[in-house]
């Protein structure tokens, strides 16, 4: 899970048809962004995120 205490903001920013996802972790300040339909959930889009910073995160500190 992203920093110690596992916190992720969100920011969504509709483009068109498109909205950006933002995932942020809080304890780092590292940020990922996807770009996915309008029509799909916030959550669909959440998950999508959040699992692009793990990666990120994981990658940072040397595992991935």
């Amino acid at each position: 899970m992203p920093g110690q205490n596992g916190e992720v903001y969100f920011e969504f920013v509709p483009i068109g048809r498109q909205v950006k996802v933002v995932a942020i972790d809080a304890a780092s300040g590292v940020e990922v962004s996807i770009i996915g339909p309008s029509a799909a959930t916030q959550r669909d889009l959440e998950s999508v995120a959040l699992r692009k910073l793990q990666k990120r995160m994981a990658d940072l500190a040397g595992e991935g």
